[in-house]
């Protein structure tokens, strides 16, 4: 597969079963040919993607002493800012070359107790950044939901079962800014190749180069969805709860020629986690002769740990 699929989240919304079968089928074999698939007619509205990225840039244009205010190394990078290079993807020498803020999961307040999660962190300077961070982590959770739903009908099992798995989960929306490089960057690139580590992953700002997806065959092919578009590929958890039917595919940002290296870069990134406690042991369903039990059993909490160790975010 050499470009990556679209579908339109409407049909799956549809009253037509056949509609809705289609899109199953079809986001279902993307995800198992290559990982990734572009989705259309999503939550997000124009006005609200807008007014994060205007938010986003506005903290990323803060002075540094200002941003690093917001950096909690005691959240291992789970909230808040984390500044430039600190993180590497794994089995990478090099950081990574940029920076970016985590807007974490939004519980009820009667609710707090029952997680383990860190709070999300407020910046004082910008009155609305928060605000909209809210809104559309919101969002693409309700995006994310339905396709979850359309894949569970893909692997022939009940079309609500990742529901109460990612009911509060402890998912993160993660506004990144790769910023102009103006020396030479050596080996070092915008996002090493790597996996994600969730169930599936929603991205904003797939629309100009530089994401790049690992084919079956070894190459890497430009992933770049229109404007009214997200990217969406599947992440390790998924993969392995799957027994590796649904692809968590190698992905990297490449850095571009030398002129458009000199201008900043935005994405958006939506991670899709479960609760903790989610087990993400093999589904009995996957198993066969062909392809026996791949991974060993873990819960979504134990997986988490072992990478964030792994990415440098987390001390054993």
């Amino acid at each position: 597969m050499n470009q990556i699929p679209s579908v339109d989240l409407r049909d799956f919304l549809s009253d037509n079963e056949q509609i809705k079968s289609m899109f199953v089928q079809t986001i279902g074999k993307a995800f198992q040919e290559i990982g990734f698939c572009a989705v259309s007619g999503h939550f997000l509205n124009d006005d609200l993607v807008n007014n994060l990225y205007s938010q986003i840039k506005l903290f990323f244009d803060l002075p540094t002493e200002v941003k690093r205010k917001y950096e909690h190394p005691e959240f291992s990078g789970q909230r808040g800012y984390v500044s430039f290079g600190k993180e590497s993807a794994k089995g990478s020498k090099h950081g990574d070359l940029k920076e970016y803020w985590h807007f974490g999961q939004y519980i009820p307040e009667n609710e707090i107790s029952k997680y383990n999660y860190f709070p999300n962190i407020i910046v004082d300077e910008l009155p609305e950044f928060n605000k909209v961070g809210e809104e559309v982590y919101k969002t693409l959770e309700k995006t994310a939901k339905y396709v979850l739903r359309a894949l569970a009908l893909y692997l022939e099992i009940d079309e609500n079962y990742f529901d109460n798995y990612i009911k509060n989960g402890n998912s993160i929306l993660r506004p990144i800014h790769y910023p102009p490089i103006t020396e030479d960057p050596k080996e070092a690139v915008r996002a090493a190749a790597h996996g994600d580590i969730n169930l599936i992953t929603l991205l904003m700002g797939a629309h100009g180069k530089g994401l790049q997806v690992q084919n079956t065959s070894g190459e890497w092919i430009n992933a770049v969805a229109s404007e009214d578009e997200l990217m969406i590929n599947i992440g390790d958890m998924l993969s392995r709860h799957t027994n590796n039917v649904l692809k968590s595919t190698v992905h990297r940002v490449v850095n571009p020629d030398k002129e458009l290296l000199k201008k900043s870069r935005y994405s958006i990134p939506f991670f899709m986690h479960p609760i903790s406690e989610m087990e993400l042991n093999v589904l009995e369903s996957t198993i066969c002769e062909e392809f026996p039990k791949a991974y060993e059993d873990i819960t979504a909490g134990e997986f988490l740990e072992e990478r964030l160790i792994e990415l440098g975010l987390l001390k054993k």
